[in-house]
């Protein structure tokens, strides 16, 4: 997990409690490491796996260990769960012949060395072993490998999604849970009107109470149509951010950076001339929407001029943090424009 200090990295984390809530109002916290033990023995005790063939017979027995930290933070009926935790699983299997007499029995083990919040989106690596390396014990091991995997992440992910939702307190958070105004600043549109994008429109939002527009320029050497590209490029993006990106291409796709942290939509795209998104980080109230538009020129060959407008920021974070314009700000600069700069020579 993030540590409070660790650079600029705090930009692109999405729900982190450490390092964000600076004012530390209604913090609960709650230790989570033995309800997860708990949670964990219960549902990977003597799980039945499917077979292979009609020849052999998978079980998970239960789980030897379980290390690590797990807590969930409440402020203001808001969850944050943190947790990194390792667990291992013990599995028997057993080879059959024709006539269902058993011919060997194997015991091996399940390995799954780091659940973390900050993946709470992705499966988590799984590694299976198994102690009778022959024949039967490699049959055996391919069909967990196979089929147990399936078991063993479903569950994970029950977990994860129960970590999300309190843990051990979540029924004390439902009794609690009161209905949340709708925020009359959310931007979101459900037709997509075109209006929208009008630069007049983006000009309104900086006067927007609780709203800041952030606006740049900054020049490159290079093509117009070259700095497009970079920014509309997964595998590129991936390459100057070092963290994973989905980006469709498309007017109307969506697209996902900095490992998740901020998703959006494609509203149009112009190749070397315009891009429109909407924008959302993760650590945002519920329902809020940024837009950015981002125009190239060209006044010379070989030197491009970017004009950023990102309008419609929060001043505060979902946790009554008011430094969102700053950092975001300051991650257009460090994050995105200067190291593009520095991974393809683009700098002046």
């Amino acid at each position: 997990m993030a540590k409070f200090g660790e650079g600029d990295k705090r930009w692109i984390v999405a729900e982190r409690p450490d390092g964000t809530n600076v004012h530390n109002w209604h913090w609960a916290e709650t230790n989570c490491l033995e309800w997860s033990r708990t949670f964990f023995k219960n549902n990977f005790s003597n799980v039945a796996v499917g077979g292979g063939d009609g020849d052999a017979t998978i079980t998970i027995k239960k789980v030897e260990k379980l290390d690590g930290e797990a807590y969930v933070n409440v402020r203001k009926g808001k969850v944050i769960p943190g947790y990194e935790i390792s667990v291992r699983l013990a599995w028997e299997g057993e080879a059959r012949d024709a006539n269902g007499k058993v011919l060997q029995r194997v015991d091996g083990a399940v390995e799954i060395p780091y659940i973390s919040d900050e993946n709470a989106g992705e499966d988590p690596e799984i590694k299976v072993t198994v102690k009778e390396n022959g024949e039967i014990g490699n049959k055996l091991k391919e069909v967990m490998s196979k089929k147990g995997r399936v078991v063993v992440l479903e569950k994970v992910r029950v977990w994860v999604e129960s970590m999300a939702k309190g843990g051990p307190v979540k029924d004390e958070l439902e009794a609690k849970k009161v209905a949340v105004p709708h925020n009359k600043n959310n931007t979101s549109s459900s037709n997509g009107d075109n209006n929208d994008l009008k630069k007049e429109e983006v000009n309104k939002s900086e006067g927007k109470k609780g709203f800041k527009l952030i606006s740049l320029t900054e020049k490159f050497n290079c093509r117009a149509r070259d700095l497009f590209e970079i920014l509309m490029d997964e595998n590129r993006w991936r390459g100057f951010t070092q963290s994973n990106a989905r980006i469709s291409k498309e007017v109307g796709g969506e697209f996902s950076i900095f490992d998740g942290s901020v998703t959006g939509k494609n509203l149009e795209l112009e190749e070397g001339m315009l891009i429109v998104q909407r924008w959302r980080f993760g650590s945002w109230p519920d329902g809020i929407e940024s837009m950015v538009r981002i125009m190239f020129e060209e006044p010379e060959d070989g030197v491009t001029v970017v004009k950023l407008t990102h309008s419609d920021v929060p001043e505060e974070d979902r946790y009554g943090n008011a430094t969102v314009v700053e950092n975001t700000e300051r991650g257009w600069r460090d994050l995105i424009f200067q190291r593009i700069r520095t991974a393809f020579g683009f700098g002046i």
